[in-house]
């Protein structure tokens, strides 16, 4: 490879690894403060992607539809909490992830009821389709806003988690949640908060995700949920810093394979980078930056 190439295929990384992050951290939140693995949050990507489809198709602006979009998200994944998770608190670990399997499902039937089991096309404005030269590097508008976007994303958590009282209150409950409790911590309101972050990246993540793909589908999220369970896994679960690190790391060992990978073996890409990620836990089984065990609600 050229330094040119090389180059390239960092930004390849880096916009790949941005969306990755995104994805993790939201997964990585919830389950840092609740226990719980929500395989229903790829669904909130789908969400995304229809409230932004039925919005363009009315006639409604992309950036009003973006907004709509994100909203919705915030709301799915606050409804998800209250109604399908909260009964559950105090269920076993196995009872809470089937629970996310049967509500990702009916999600997803309802899409194919209400809207189109057929996948359907959400355009995005022209410019996200371009590229700008820099130097001798072309780099994606797209990749551009995915990077930026990532970036912001982590830069706030960061400065909401270590800042605010509330981001305080949510470290303490990933901790210790008993002992958190004892403190004058509300259970309900934290869960409930780290849902609506968990939704607001989901949603910024969706708006990303179909402005890439330009496409909806009722099961999109399968493999957004897929890339973010690996992440937060190569990290350590539970570990905010380990679910944006793996997120690079999965990112990195796909663009690896894409990139020099005979044309005739791409398809094996995916395949090769899971054994690589399964290299990594063979010798981290914990993840990379694995929290100390807690005890959670």
């Amino acid at each position: 490879m050229t330094v040119t190439e090389i180059a390239q295929q960092m930004v390849n990384v880096l916009s790949l690894g941005s969306m990755y992050a995104m994805l993790a951290l939201g997964l990585a939140l919830v389950f840092g403060v609740m226990g719980l693995v929500n395989f229903a949050y790829g669904e909130l990507l789908a969400i995304t992607g229809y409230t932004m489809y039925l919005m363009t198709t009315n006639g409604m602006p992309w950036w009003a539809a973006v907004l709509c979009g994100i909203g919705v998200a915030v709301l799915a994944s606050l409804l998800m909490e209250r109604f399908a998770f909260r009964p559950l608190r105090n269920a076993t670990f196995l009872t809470l992830l089937f629970s996310s399997f049967a509500l990702a499902t009916v999600i997803q039937n309802l899409f194919r009821a209400f809207v189109s089991p057929r996948t359907k096309g959400v355009e995005g404005p022209e410019i996200l389709g371009t590229a700008v030269q820099v130097g001798s590097l072309t780099v994606g508008w797209m990749s551009i806003v995915t990077i930026i976007a990532g970036a912001v994303s982590v830069v706030a958590l960061t400065m909401f988690m270590r800042g605010s009282i509330a981001g305080i209150s949510m470290r303490a409950a990933a901790a210790d949640f008993s002992t958190a409790r004892l403190m004058g911590i509300r259970a309900n309101r934290v869960i409930a908060l780290a849902f609506v972050i968990s939704g607001l990246l989901a949603g910024i993540a969706g708006v990303l995700w179909v402005s890439r793909t330009g496409a909806v589908s009722p099961a999109m999220g399968f493999t957004p949920i897929l890339k973010a369970f690996i992440a937060t896994v190569i990290g350590g679960l539970g570990s905010l810093p380990g679910a944006v690190l793996g997120g690079f790391v999965l990112a990195a060992s796909e663009v690896l394979f894409i990139a020099t990978l005979p044309a005739a073996a791409q398809p094996f890409s995916d395949p090769l980078a899971l054994l690589l990620v399964i290299g990594i836990l063979y010798f981290k089984p914990n993840g990379l930056l694995a929290p100390a065990s807690s005890e959670r609600a």
